[in-house]
């Protein structure tokens, strides 16, 4: 539809402003965190003694983390414009570009956080969660990429709609008396909440090193495209070393 002349009289007008906030990001929260705590339920009891069966590690892995950008995105259908508009969700290959510049600086402060964090708390604390879940854990080629395409692609996805979308969001709309601090309050909250979300306390400052040069590249952008890039580099090689893990072609 063109531009209406500014003869006419009639003014363009935008898009209304969203009328979802930090509720909503509470409640996709909740989600978040029952799901993980209900998906295993519904899969069963552990065995004791023997390995987690693989369908337990992938569903209990994955299906939280996607049910909550689900619920994400149905708040900005419902009480907003959409997730295109209200996430700030858009293709642009220049925001490809700095998520992947941003993504090269992510690897390189994720490698030496890793070091550095490893000879402070002892390899044999340094594994994540996942990480932990797949050693020893043989899969099938089929399991082990569709953990390694998760991980390397599809939860970045999730996880960035949560944090630097729908959080971001909801803190930029407070306003914070100017809009630069609002960007800025929205940096630092999700970068935090993002790390401790985790529910690893041992490894909260590792995530801390591992989210600044994502928020910082959803920060110079504005849009979540750049950081979706930025997070789904950084995840690479973390994801390709529990592929290889799983498969029993590495040991770590």
């Amino acid at each position: 539809m063109p531009d209406p002349d500014p003869r006419s009289g009639f003014a363009e007008v935008g898009p209304a402003p969203h009328r979802w906030g930090l509720g909503a990001f509470l409640v996709v929260e909740a989600t978040l965190l029952a799901t993980a705590a209900f998906v295993p339920a519904l899969l069963g009891p552990k065995p004791l003694g023997q390995p987690l069966p693989v369908h337990y590690v992938l569903i209990g892995t994955i299906a939280p983390t996607m049910i909550a950008a689900v619920v994400a995105v149905l708040f900005t259908v419902v009480r907003g414009n959409g997730p295109w508009l209200d996430l700030r969700l858009s293709w642009r290959w220049e925001d490809v570009q700095t998520g992947l510049r941003f993504g090269v600086l992510g690897l390189i402060c994720t490698s030496v956080g890793a070091f550095v964090w490893t000879q402070a708390v002892g390899e044999d604390r340094a594994d994540s969660a996942i990480s932990a879940l797949v050693k020893d854990q043989p899969m099938s080629v089929t399991a082990a990429v569709t953990m390694f395409l998760y991980l390397w692609l599809l939860g970045p996805i999730c996880e960035e709609i949560i944090y630097r979308g729908l959080l971001w969001g909801a803190v930029e709309r407070l306003h914070w008396g100017q809009e630069k601090w609002g960007r800025l309050a929205a940096f630092l909250l999700s970068t935090g909440v993002f790390a401790a979300s985790h529910l690893e306390p041992l490894r909260t400052t590792l995530l801390l090193v591992i989210s600044v040069p994502i928020g910082l590249a959803r920060l110079y952008t504005g849009r979540l495209l750049s950081s979706i890039i930025a997070h789904q580099m950084n995840n690479f090689l973390p994801a390709l070393a529990i592929l290889l893990t799983a498969l029993g072609v590495v040991s770590f």
